[in-house]
């Protein structure tokens, strides 16, 4: 949900090697739990609804810690902060869009098409095109769990995910390279609550307005922003400290699995055999693309995918 937050040169800090993978697994634990919350929230409240409630707990959460007001802002950074902001809650609600249709493993899968699209762009080297390769006929085998409608729309928002997650790093990259990086993140996402909820609020309010009467929607929704984006972010931050992004970029592999796993348990989502195979793809062409990336530019953004940061 994922970051995928704009990330400042860390300092490095000192932990033992065994516990980095496993705090980063607890991020992703704690990321995919809280999105297990908003698929049990689907029943009375919509997915473009839940992603509101997240960002607009995200933004008030990083506006109280960053005071961004401090800062020097002109009306050219205030705008590109709220675009991005806006493409970040887009990817959000595609996303949940998406777990509302299809397993949540299959849909975290699916969506680092994305990022691995924007690592390989423009290349013709033989293992960027193998990379290339791998997540594509990853994302091949999770299309095809269902010829049903619903999944169809669950892959086809996936996909968009996918795409607004690729816009997200590239314009992410624009953000960070100005300096502003964690202020115009919590600038874009209160930015983007307010420029979308009354259509979104509106929407709600039409189908099922008795959502926002009920104490649950709000203490769910509460506890999918503690869980999808404060824990993970934190933790996130530890692990950066600790590796710096090029191995955070390897460790990345090991979310579709997580999803998976959290599905499983969480949702009883158990993966057909084409599903796992399709992760396995994925997680394949993730480790291929991290393995590479200190020979190339580095984009200064970190690829949690777009469910787990505003």
């Amino acid at each position: 949900m994922g970051t995928s937050v704009v990330v400042e040169s860390p300092r490095r800090t000192v932990l033992p090697g065994w516990s980095v993978p496993l705090i980063f697994i607890a991020g992703g634990v704690s990321q995919y739990l809280g999105a297990a919350i908003g698929v049990h929230l689907f029943g009375t409240v919509e997915p473009a609804t839940v992603a509101l409630l997240r960002a607009a707990a995200a933004g008030v959460a990083l506006l109280a810690w960053r005071r961004p007001w401090h800062g020097r802002w002109t009306r050219r950074s205030i705008g590109v902060a709220a675009g991005f902001g806006v493409v970040t809650l887009g990817m959000n609600i595609a996303f949940y869009e998406a777990i509302a249709r299809i397993p949540l493993g299959t849909a975290v899968a699916i969506e680092f098409l994305g990022p691995v699209a924007v690592a390989t762009l423009g290349s013709r080297r033989p293992r960027d095109l193998l990379t290339v390769a791998l997540v594509v006929a990853g994302v091949f085998l999770l299309a095809g769990v269902s010829s049903d409608a619903r999944p169809a729309g669950g892959v086809a928002f996936a996909l968009l995910a996918a795409a607004l997650w690729a816009g997200y790093i590239l314009l992410g990259k624009r953000v960070a390279d100005a300096g502003s990086g964690l202020d115009a993140l919590a600038v874009g996402m209160a930015a983007a609550a307010l420029l979308l909820a009354p259509i979104l609020v509106t929407r709600q309010c039409v189908l099922a307005p008795s959502a926002f009467a009920d104490p649950e929607t709000w203490l769910l929704g509460v506890g999918v922003g503690v869980l999808s984006s404060a824990v993970p972010y934190a933790l996130d931050q530890v692990v950066l400290r600790t590796v710096g992004r090029a191995r955070f970029a390897l460790l990345l592999a090991l979310l579709p699995a997580t999803a998976a796993v959290i599905g499983a348990v969480a949702l009883a989502q158990r993966p057909a055999v084409p599903e796992l195979a399709g992760i396995a793809l994925v997680m394949a062409a993730l480790t291929l693309s991290a393995t590479q990336r200190n020979s190339r530019p580095r984009l200064r953004a970190s690829v949690r995918p777009p469910e787990s940061r505003e």
